[in-house]
């Protein structure tokens, strides 16, 4: 797909329609060719569970819901 800087601004919804298709969009400024959009290669739909951050204790085996509340409770009854 090609785009103008003005269709940049007034049509994105359709460049980021073009990016899920995969496809690449050249930027055209004056007619000429300025540069290029690639769709990324990632999946950016991963789940919570699979990012490292939820693996760190080891043993620990809580669900990413669990984890946030036990961070989030009340610390008064720990005395």
């Amino acid at each position: 797909m090609d785009a103008s800087v003005v269709d940049l601004r007034y049509k994105m919804r359709d460049v980021l329609k073009a990016l899920g298709r995969r496809e690449r969009v050249r930027i055209l400024y004056h007619g000429k060719v300025k540069g290029e959009i690639v769709p990324s290669k990632s999946d950016h739909h991963a789940k919570t569970e699979d990012h490292p951050i939820f693996g760190i204790l080891g043993a620990d085996k809580m669900s990413p819901e669990e984890i946030v509340s036990k961070m989030r409770r009340s610390r008064s009854n720990d005395l």
